[in-house]
């Protein structure tokens, strides 16, 4: 392998990746120039243009407000529109709806009722796992009944602490292909990490293994260039492109899909923080030390992961081929009776997805029931902290209760100005009594969830707005197995590695400090 030239190409990518973005980006800006020029020149009905916006707002506002929505996400919108209402209702109209266009949505509906059915029985075993965690069961009711993702047993999980352990258990098994391969991943780099995978998927095709690609435009932008998709092409891998860039207003840019999973033969499973790219595994440093983790799984629960994959692959696009059946991905599996086999127990494993068009936040819910019906501890990873409400009061209660409660956020940034925000939300927990640990080494990815050593979550969902009101996601639900614990030390391991800052950020903020994370904290559902 020409390590140099495969360099070369990723610069190149890269430039014209930014390029194109910033391209976009300066269309979407003289939209919106132009749309206030619009409304402030036309100076002779000027008392007629500002009666109209003021009424206009007066609308939007009391529209805004009678949106079943919390108050973290509409608040700064009334605010902005009231105080500017011309600047306001532009932004509002060019970024602030948060609607997916009908066809996508009318699209998904009817995927869904395609493949959902598939699935397990959604009774099977929910009874069962009453008799294991009450409250835990009523998790997964929730998740089916509003999701309509099943509660699974008899799968086999193996959690990845570090990443590289997670790509070297995925190339075995990208080895193992005998049917077919999803790929499907928020961003992917054209760089050694992918170019190893990519060698072995060239062969399975040779060897009569489908093999599908899909990613994210936006998430891979900086990564890949348009080329990309017909080399994939040109070596026989199918490849799809969610939500492409477009240089001007597109009314779902605001929704990514933020997805990570990877399904061999219907039969194994990955899904976790890390994308395919170098910084994931440690292969490049741009931000220290990068930690993230992942979940394999090995059963009948890889349905679910499977599902979503072919989900999201028929119904993006109108002009694609889609799939006619999915008998061959999601065979029936045969499972005898849990009580037959109480045994060999593995533990009940839930995969789940979230999206923006059901207007059900799936993954804040489940977040804040696993916070609710915790007693001892509850801990979370996530490299983003920009939270309703309703999440930091459950979280700021949970420790009032008398729960342990602590939260590692990234020690060095990606984002400069994500990172003060997330910083601007630690002092109205940690007075609540949540700990707050930042990761010194660099930057932790991982998006993780355990609780009082009988469950945990491992997915793509970060603890911010984005991931939980606008992109697609997805995350792995699993209670009474021995995984949990894995996970949990995985923690253990983590907070020495970690700078406490619970204490000053409890008293050591100066008022400047104070009133700079007010505007912060104010203005964050918009970013």
């Amino acid at each position: 392998m020409n390590m140099k030239k495969h360099t070369i190409e990723r610069k190149t990518a890269a430039k014209a990746s930014a390029g194109r973005l910033v391209f976009a980006g300066i269309s979407v800006i003289i939209e919106f120039f132009l749309l206030v020029i619009l409304a402030t020149s036309l100076t002779e009905y000027a008392e007629w243009v500002s009666i109209a916006a003021r009424l206009l707002s007066l609308v939007l506002v009391l529209l805004i407000y009678s949106r079943y929505q919390t108050a973290s996400l509409k608040m700064p919108w009334i605010i902005l529109i009231l105080i500017l209402p011309v600047v306001g209702i532009t932004m509002y109209i060019l970024v602030g709806f948060a609607w997916t266009p009908k066809r996508l949505q009318n699209s998904l509906d009817k995927i869904d009722a395609r493949l959902f059915p598939l699935l397990e029985d959604k009774g099977k075993y929910l009874e069962q796992t009453r008799s294991y965690n009450k409250h835990l069961s009523n998790i997964s009711a929730y998740i089916q009944n509003k999701a309509h993702f099943p509660v699974y047993t008899d799968t086999d999980v193996t959690y990845y602490p570090d990443t590289r352990l997670a790509l070297q258990a995925m190339l075995d098994d990208l080895r193992s292909a005998k049917h077919f391969i999803f790929l499907e991943y928020h961003a992917i780099e054209n760089a050694e990490s992918w170019i190893v995978i990519s060698d072995i998927l060239k062969a399975k095709v040779k060897a009569g293994v489908e093999v599908r690609v899909f990613y994210d435009d936006m998430g891979s932008i900086f990564f890949l260039n348009r080329d990309f998709r017909k080399q994939l092409q040109q070596d026989g891998i199918m490849c799809r492109v969610f939500n492409p860039i477009v240089p001007f207003l597109k009314l779902i840019m605001n929704n990514r899909d933020h997805r990570k999973i990877m399904v061999v033969d219907g039969k194994v499973g990955y899904t976790g923080g890390f994308n395919i790219a170098n910084e994931y595994f440690n292969l490049t440093h741009p931000y220290g030390h990068w930690k993230d983790s992942g979940i394999r799984l090995e059963g009948p629960a890889v349905r679910t992961l499977t599902a979503m994959f072919l989900e999201m692959w028929n119904a993006i696009q109108d002009d694609d081929i889609d799939d006619v059946s999915f008998d061959r991905y999601l065979p029936p599996v045969p499972q005898e009776p849990l009580q037959e086999k109480e045994d060999v127990h593995k533990g009940f494993v839930q995969p789940f997805g979230d999206v923006p068009t059901d207007h059900e936040q799936v993954g804040e819910n489940v977040y804040i029931a696993m916070i609710e019906q915790s007693v001892d501890y509850i801990y979370f990873s996530s490299p983003y902290l920009i939270i309703t409400e309703e999440m930091s009061h459950a979280l700021g209660l949970a420790a009032k209760r008398g729960v342990d409660v602590r939260i590692i956020t990234p020690g060095i940034p990606d984002k400069k100005m994500i990172y003060e925000v997330t910083r601007s939300y630690y002092h109205g927990l940690v007075r609540n009594g949540v700990r707050i640990y930042e990761y010194t080494p660099g930057f932790i990815h991982s998006k993780l969830c355990v609780t009082d050593d009988h469950a945990a979550i491992c997915g793509t969902i970060n603890m911010d707005f984005r991931s939980l009101y606008h992109h697609f996601e997805d995350a792995v639900l699993f209670y009474d197995c021995p995984q949990v614990m894995d996970i949990k030390k995985d923690f253990l391991d983590t907070f020495p590695k970690c700078h406490d800052v619970t204490e000053q950020y409890h008293t050591g903020r100066s008022r400047l400090m104070r009133f700079g994370q007010i505007i912060l904290r104010l203005f964050a559902p918009l970013l």
